[in-house]
């Protein structure tokens, strides 16, 4: 990790995969990541953490299933929402978008219950392959 300030622009501009974050920074166990995402990504939970979203740019749309039915969530720009440990979600971009997530180092992107990974999605990392 660098101890240079970080310009996240910078740092998405690196790369062109969706689906697929990359960490910027760490504080303490938690790895500070930006992606690029559009189009669906699978339903998944993270058994033991929550999962923060920052959008960077354009909008995401979350669904949730909770006890009392499914629901979604529309974050535009600028907007922030927290996933609960254990709360099946599927995050949606309807066009190009760039999020910022904060989570305990090593938490995979398809969480720890998801549902069948696609073929372009690494199943052991969870991050999208180059095509």
């Amino acid at each position: 990790m660098s101890n240079e300030p970080i310009t996240l622009g910078k740092a998405l501009a690196s790369f062109d995969t969706l689906w697929s974050p990359r960490v910027v920074t760490r504080v303490n166990d938690y790895d500070v990541r930006v992606a690029k995402v559009e189009g669906e990504h699978i339903w998944h939970a993270h058994d033991d953490t929550d999962e923060f979203f920052l959008v960077l740019d354009g909008e995401l749309h979350i669904s949730l299933r909770e006890p009392g039915g499914e629901r979604t969530v529309r974050l535009p720009r600028g907007a922030v929402f927290t996933v609960p440990r254990g709360v099946e979600h599927r995050p949606y971009a309807p066009a190009a978008a760039a999020i910022l997530m904060f989570e305990p180092t090593g938490t995979p992107t398809v969480g720890d219950r998801h549902a069948e990974i696609p073929d372009h999605i690494d199943a052991t990392t969870g991050h999208a392959l180059d095509l």
